[in-house]
């Protein structure tokens, strides 16, 4: 279903340098809004619980915001299942340190035109657009690394 959802969007892929979409949707602990995250740098990762690579990126992801987080990153898995229930199984199988939104309509991904799973978002901490990424292997690790970096400003 979500394949479908995702084939039928007319959206086109955010530019980088353009404003990233505003969301503000059900989490773990309360509300997600992208707006009360001005001035940090974000990470939006699409997810949903089928998605072998996500089982991969979900301990990265741990990794940068423990590593980051004290410098202004947030990271924000944004999931895709219709079901929660099926999110919740794989947090439980697959723990986040991070703040978890729930997107069961699809508007958010739509809105960012992702395409498949997982994809995630850059912003700086002008809400901008730096990167946009579809998937996740090992080899991707240094490079987004590299980049949540340089949109912190180059602290290591």
């Amino acid at each position: 279903m979500l394949a479908a959802l995702l084939a039928a969007s007319s959206a086109q892929a955010l530019d980088k340098g353009a404003p990233a979409p505003q969301f503000d949707l059900p989490g773990l602990d309360g509300a997600v809004k992208l707006a009360k995250l001005q001035g940090k740098v974000v990470y939006v990762d699409f997810w949903a619980s089928w998605c072998g690579p996500c089982r991969q990126s979900f301990p990265w992801m741990n990794d940068m915001q423990a590593k980051y987080g004290g410098k202004g990153l947030q990271i924000v898995g944004v999931n895709v299942d219709a079901k929660s229930d099926d999110a919740r199984q794989f947090l439980t199988a697959t723990p986040a340190r991070f703040a978890i939104a729930f997107d069961p309509q699809g508007a958010t991904p739509r809105s960012y035109g992702i395409k498949g799973m997982p994809s995630s978002v850059l912003i700086g901490p002008d809400g901008k657009v730096l990167l946009e990424h579809s998937g996740f292997r090992d080899a991707d690790r240094a490079e987004l690394e590299s980049k949540i970096q340089s949109a912190l400003g180059g602290v290591k």
